[in-house]
């Protein structure tokens, strides 16, 4: 994970220049979370689509993600390099120029979005080493801050969200904000493109997400541990919004991500 410039921090969440080997052609799930995703591949165009949905593939030098709340599958061969990043909300307005909701839901490539970004990628793949492909996108997003200057979501939006992303229910943060519960949807729907709940359900999910990859990454995982540490009532709870959103079972995803690793549930642990 790259270091992001102190004046990019409150728009990029993470940084990520990968160069991945895979036994063979296949497919990673790309999960929903409250972050819009941005990919910019290095060696061949990247192929994306809707899980299930085959129609809806895309492919290029360049895929941008929405808020969304269906898992997304990339399409990789045998060699994955290139950056991705995770943007908040607050940043597609201040790197793209558009609020998160006109990406809710899409797959899209970035020239689309924005054409002051249509000569990145040629201009990564004639850099020959990562720092230098790190500098020159640092350099870009940096532009886009200054191209754009357009102000991010109102102040009680955007308080708004932070408390929804730490579980407090939807009536208590329209309160909180001085809004009404109706208000209070318009508004976020308006920013993100999804309802308070919604948007709410998308950050426990990314919580568990990150504590199941985290324990995948470090060694077996108790899918009862990680229900319990993410805020749903039972492993059960986790298991249908696993199915619901990720279009798997947490098992499952923990064997097509992790191959080498043991997922458990209580049934397993009984014996």
């Amino acid at each position: 994970m790259a270091t992001v410039h102190p004046a990019l921090a409150p728009y990029v969440r993470s940084l990520v220049a990968y160069d991945v080997a895979f036994d063979g052609s296949g497919i990673h799930i790309g999960m929903p979370s409250t972050e819009l995703t941005w990919v910019l591949p290095l060696d061949e165009p990247l192929a994306v689509s809707w899980d299930a949905a085959p129609e809806t593939r895309t492919s290029g030098w360049t895929s941008v993600s929405g808020l969304h709340t269906r898992a997304a599958a990339v399409h990789h061969g045998v060699r994955q390099r290139g950056i991705q990043l995770a943007l908040t909300p607050a940043g597609a307005r201040a790197l793209w120029g558009v609020p998160a909701a006109a990406l809710a839901g899409q797959l899209a490539e970035l020239p689309d979005v924005d054409p002051g970004f249509g000569d990145l990628p040629t201009q990564l793949g004639e850099r020959t080493t990562w720092r230098a492909r790190l500098d020159l996108l640092e350099g870009a997003l940096l532009q886009a801050l200054r191209r754009h200057e357009r102000p991010g979501p109102r102040p009680e939006v955007a308080r708004a969200m932070a408390l929804l992303t730490r579980g407090t229910p939807v009536a208590d943060t329209a309160a909180e904000v001085g809004y009404s519960r109706r208000r209070l949807s318009t508004l976020v729907r308006d920013e993100l493109g999804v309802a308070p709940k919604v948007y709410q359900r998308l950050a426990r999910f990314g919580g568990a997400h990150a504590r199941m990859r985290h324990a995948a990454l470090t060694g077996g995982v108790s899918v009862a541990a990680v229900a319990a540490a993410s805020g749903y009532a039972d492993q059960a709870h986790l298991a249908r919004e696993w199915a619901e959103l990720a279009g798997c079972s947490p098992t499952e995803w923990v064997r097509r991500e992790f191959p080498n690793v043991q997922a458990t549930d209580r049934r397993a642990e009984r014996g």
